[in-house]
């Protein structure tokens, strides 16, 4: 069995057309009035979609009505601007005809200690005026940003998503993108991870080749996760 972390397709010839409307992954802030966390990875739009993934996480306190949603968005840092965005609403949509997949999904008592923790995070991510889609740093380097300052999430980012391995600040070691175990990356371009989370991870030219021992599955460019069961 093959995951590809998310849909490989598009629905249309045109992003501007693609589908963008909610999945139904979320809870409904009206209906559900504990905190959420989650996070989420899709397949890009067009050719890039057979080989990398776009991340992005969203949080609701409890009894808020409304999802904020964050993620990096590229055009954005053109001529110095800022590329992460904050967002109401839209939790769980299509990213331009691809249908996402849940990374991380934490509710209740557990999600609404670490909302707070994560908005720090987030207020301190030092690429916001900074974006190259390779090796980095991009939307996956902040996400992957984000998991290795807050453990508890246990993030475990697709192999398909290119750019989690350009450390924040251009770091040469440190954790792996889960808070768990180490990490050496050369500017994201060449490195290894060796984690409880992770596995086992080679990254070359942004790319990771693996074995996931939790999932009992390899790791591949392209294909995501292919189960050995």
């Amino acid at each position: 069995m093959i995951s590809f972390a998310a849909g490989m397709s598009n629905d249309s010839n045109s992003w501007w057309s693609a589908r963008k409307d909610a999945t139904g992954l979320s809870p409904k802030p009206e209906a559900h009035r504990d905190a959420v966390i989650q996070v989420f990875a899709a397949r890009t739009w067009g050719w890039r979609g057979n080989l990398a993934v776009h991340t992005w996480i969203v949080m609701k306190p409890k009894d808020a009505l409304t999802y904020d949603r964050y993620e990096v968005i590229g055009w954005r840092a053109y001529n110095g601007g800022d590329a992460l965005v904050r967002r109401k609403g839209g939790p769980d949509n299509h990213w331009y005809g691809n249908p996402p997949q849940v990374l991380v999904d934490m509710r209740g008592e557990d999600a609404e200690n670490l909302i707070e923790k994560i908005q720090s995070v987030i207020v301190a991510y030092p690429h916001r005026e900074k974006y190259r889609m390779w090796p980095g740093p991009n939307s996956n380097t902040f996400i992957a940003h984000i998991g290795r300052q807050v453990p508890e999430l246990e993030l475990d980012m697709p192999p398909t998503a290119i750019g989690k391995d350009f450390m924040a600040e251009g770091a040469l070691a440190g954790p792996a993108v889960s808070g768990r175990g180490v990490q050496i990356s050369l500017f994201g371009l060449a490195g290894f991870a060796l984690s409880p989370v992770e596995g086992v991870e080679l990254h070359l030219l942004g790319f990771t080749l693996g074995v996931d021992f939790d999932d009992a599955a390899l790791k591949m460019p392209g294909f995501g996760r292919v189960s050995l069961l």
